[in-house]
């Protein structure tokens, strides 16, 4: 009998009327955690290079830095009470320029543990990597709107603030779902434009600053969970202040070292008595 795909619930959500909610993270405990709380699907992004590696920018994660993380985040998800939360793993920067660099670079994610390919763009080379993928049997999850490795282009985050542009944004989500998509991120454009781009696909859209019309959301872990430090970007909620936390206990880490309150007797191992008085005799003579 064949296996049940674990995308599937996230191509059915959206005819059901169900609202998808994603999150990017990047380790296993994360992973496991977030399976438990009930996530409909997990994203190892490419983010990862800024929220986790130390990078400036999103254009140094490599390849093999999404195949340990994925790996990482697949083992966590199978750990979980929820074992088949999809998993899906970005295609980092560069990785997906010819059919054969896609279809080998996306196979090896999925090796790795995912469940499917998520790529940015929607120009010849995005298109011709999405059918790529899809004949070769790994799901796609395409994104538009701000694509961070395209960020260079850019003037600014929010995209398609022009009639012209989010005309332009339709075609190119209507040019996804035909190469076939079975989801599309939608980051930073107007409600507007991503409420009407969900109105006219038939496959779920996963917004991140593009509002409430669209058919699921995803955030990034440690921006929700208010790991990171700073103030949050305009389209993050943070449901806890995990810095505060975190910080408050190294300190009383620290503090209890310095202080000699750490380690007390409970934190140890003691040697029974009648073997420390033996050892006690043999060292002495």
């Amino acid at each position: 009998m064949a296996a049940i795909s674990p995308i599937r619930p996230m191509r059915e959500a959206k005819a059901r009327g169900e609202f998808l909610a994603m999150i990017s993270l990047y380790d296993a405990p994360s992973a496991t955690l977030c399976c438990d709380a009930g996530v409909d699907c997990l994203l190892v992004g490419d983010s990862l290079g800024n929220v986790v590696l130390g990078y400036d920018d999103f254009l140094s994660v490599t390849m093999e830095d999404l195949l340990r993380h994925t790996a990482a985040v697949g083992r966590g998800a199978k750990k979980s009470s929820r074992p088949q939360v999809p998993v899906i793993a970005d295609l980092p920067f560069s990785s997906y320029t010819s059919a054969e660099q896609a279809a080998r670079n996306g196979a090896a994610l999925m090796r790795a543990g995912a469940h499917g390919i998520k790529l940015e763009g929607a120009g010849p080379i995005a298109l011709r990597a999405v059918r790529t993928l899809v004949e070769i049997g790994a799901p796609v999850v395409g994104h538009l709107g701000f694509t961070p490795q395209s960020a260079l282009q850019f003037s600014g985050v929010v995209q398609a603030k022009t009639g012209e542009a989010a005309a332009r944004l339709l075609r190119e989500a209507r040019s996804l779902e035909e190469a076939g998509c079975f989801a599309l991120v939608l980051e930073a454009v107007p409600q507007e434009v991503a409420r009407r781009i969900t109105e006219a696909l038939s496959i779920p859209t996963i917004g991140i600053g593009a509002g409430a019309g669209c058919d699921g959301q995803v955030l990034v872990w440690h921006d929700l969970a208010g790991i990171t430090p700073g103030p949050p970007l305009r389209f993050v909620k943070r449901y806890a202040d995990a810095d505060a936390l975190l910080r408050r206990a190294a300190q009383d880490f620290v503090d209890e070292v310095h202080s000699g309150a750490f380690p007390a007797e409970e934190h140890g191992w003691s040697m029974p008595e009648a073997e420390l008085e033996g050892w006690r005799t043999r060292d002495e003579g």
